[in-house]
């Protein structure tokens, strides 16, 4: 019998491995979609993926002290999910659109040079 007070030890979010292939479907199907076949919903919550996945990516060493060109795209997507870049409900869909493939875009180039992807990186 479980009571309220018993405690389970649950894995640390941080420490799960990068789920490369659903970080690669995801930007794939944000890159893949279309401006004009595209609802505002849809890019509203294909952006919101793509963004918990950009955080995923930057909260693993990335070996951005080493590289300059690891630390630029690093530096770029922590200004792109700054909360004063991100689309608001007054935001045109085309403006959203573009966040989203923004976010897409880098949030890919990022798992090509993670660590943990290893070859398994698109």
């Amino acid at each position: 019998m479980s009571t309220v007070t018993d405690r389970r030890k649950a894995p640390a979010v941080d420490k799960q491995p990068i789920d490369t292939e659903l970080i690669a479907d995801s930007t794939d199907a944000a890159l893949r979609m279309k401006l004009g076949t595209s609802t505002r919903e849809s890019i509203d919550i294909r952006t919101t993926a793509v963004i918990e996945q950009l955080n995923r990516l930057l909260g693993v060493d990335l070996g951005a002290d080493e590289d300059p060109d690891i630390r630029s795209l690093v530096s770029r997507a922590n200004k792109l999910l700054e909360l004063s870049a991100r689309p608001t409900k007054e935001t045109p869909a085309f403006s959203a659109f573009f966040y989203m493939r923004d976010v897409a875009s880098l949030t890919r180039r990022l798992l090509w040079v993670c660590p943990e992807a290893g070859s398994h990186a698109p």
